[in-house]
Parts: structure tokens; sequence; C-alpha cells
């Protein structure tokens, strides 16, 4: 059967993932708090009043609103949409909110006898828009089975993480290589531009060399972030324990530099400490 998506909250994210809906040929019912967001869909789309017609309307409900506080009013009271989700409906959470939201949505959505399933998604407003969103899903098997033709319209992967809960942890540990990569970017500008480098230059070459040797993924081919042991392939421990050193010598030289140019770089400090456990031969232990 094809099931009819209800999309609630039709902002950068929200607003792709209708877009991408409809142009999967789904059914398509529209809620938001602002009116002019509405109302492009007109004709092509059902406008809910509420979140609570929307789910009345719908077989999955996609929450696409911003923080948890949004996801509580949504679905929660008279007017949310688990106060008339009947047992066939489906929630499929792609907000990024907190671990605590989480839980709470989910005993909220079993008492009312709804299913759930939580997903991350990766990408940003574009891959929304063209149905491109890397989905990272939460929940029981057989449940995100059903609503595989949602996910399937809306990206171009679907990665089950785990349990209820994994898809939106996932997501915060995705955002977190992300964030911590920026700053990365923004101490070496800061170290480039106080020695009279042209900061679109270094973009240039950084580019150009992630290119041919990987971005921030490039150490996550192991299941676990512990330390080698004997066990492990002696090439792969002797190549990663020179990677560290050279690593040791790289960061100690750009420290040094920055010492000489009045500049503090922080993550640079921290990275130096930690690079050991970084390439798994430390001891796994937490930099005092």
């Amino acid at each position: 059967m094809v099931p009819v998506v209800g999309v609630i909250g039709l902002g950068d994210i929200g607003d792709g993932v209708a877009t991408s809906v409809l142009a999967a040929g789904l059914p398509l019912v529209v809620c938001d708090v602002r009116d002019e967001a509405t109302e492009k869909y007109r004709g092509r789309a059902v406008l809910a009043g509420s979140p609570a017609e929307l789910a009345q309307r719908s077989d999955v409900v996609v929450v696409a609103v911003v923080n948890d506080a949004q996801v509580h009013a949504v679905l929660s009271g008279p007017e949310g949409a688990l106060a008339s989700a009947g047992p066939m409906t489906t929630v499929l959470i792609v907000s990024t909110i907190s671990a605590s939201c989480v839980e709470a949505i989910g005993v909220e959505s079993a008492e009312a006898g709804v299913a759930v399933v939580d997903c991350g998604v990766s990408g940003g407003p574009s891959a929304a828009a063209s149905g491109d969103l890397v989905c990272m899903v939460g929940g029981d098997p057989a449940t995100i089975d059903d609503v595989r033709p949602v996910l399937d319209a809306i990206s171009s992967l679907v990665v089950r993480m785990g349990p209820f809960g994994a898809g939106l942890t996932a997501k915060l540990a995705r955002n977190l290589v992300q964030y911590g990569s920026w700053l990365a970017a923004y101490e070496g500008q800061l170290l480039a531009e106080a020695a009279g480098i042209d900061l679109g230059k270094l973009a240039q070459v950084i580019k150009a060399s992630d290119a041919r040797i990987g971005g921030a993924s490039t150490l996550m081919f192991r299941s676990t972030v512990a330390p080698f042991t004997e066990s492990d392939n002696e090439g792969l421990v002797s190549a990663m324990r020179s990677a560290a050193a050279l690593a040791h010598k790289d960061l100690r030289a750009a420290l040094e530099v920055a010492g000489t140019l009045g500049v503090t770089l922080p993550m640079a400090t921290l990275t130096e400490d930690r690079c050991d456990d970084i390439f798994g031969v430390g001891t796994g232990q937490e930099a005092l």
C-alpha cells in the first residue's frame, strides 16, 4: 500500500522532505505554524490545521521541527499528533533532539500505542530537497521496514543504527565529528592568517589533498576505538605507531610556529596530547 505521509514543520529540512515525498508520488499532508509555509502546497497536498488533524489523515507522521520543545508541542496534548494517531500510524522523528527528549517521546508514544522511529538525517537542505538525505535510523526492525517507502523517498542511504534512540545518537556523533573538523579548520586558518598566508589558497590545497587522503572518517575503519592489542595485525599496528609519531612531530611544529606568532591553538594542543589514542596506540585513557 502507498502510505500517506504527513510532514510537521516546513523549515529547511521539512520543506525538502515534503518536496521529496511529492516527487516520489506519495500522497502528502502538511502542517506548520506559518500559513505561508503550507500555502505553497495548496493543490498538491492536504493542508492540516493542527498536528492532530495531520496524524488523523496520515500513515506516517514525519516530525521535522527544530528542538525538544517543538517536538513535545507537536506530539503531545489534545492538538498533538499522538492524540489522534491510530495503531497503524508510525511517527518518524527527523529533528535533532536531546536523548532525554527521545526517551520521553518513546514512553509517550508507547502509552498512546503508536510506533515511533528516530531518524537522524545528514546532508542539509539541498539533500532533503533532492531526496538524498543520509538517514540514521533507530527502532524496531519491523517498524523501520514499514516506513521504508518514506525513507527511500527522502534519502540516498538508510542505515539502521540500533534500537530506538540509536539513530539520533548516531547523528549527534556525526555532528561531533563535523564540528570538531570545523574547529580544526578554524585553528588552521588562525595559524595561516597570522603567518600572512592567503586563506583561499589554504582552502584550495586542503580540498585537493582531502580528495587524496580522505577527511575525518579516514581512521574510522575499526569496530572499536580501544587500543590495538597483541592479537592485531603487527604491520597495521606498526604503521599506526609511525603515523602517531609523525602527527606528534607535525603538531609540535605547528604549536611552535603558533607560539612565535602569538596564536593560541587549544584544539591542536589537545590533539597532540591525544595522538597516540587517536591512532590506537595509546592507553585509551583521557588526557589529564
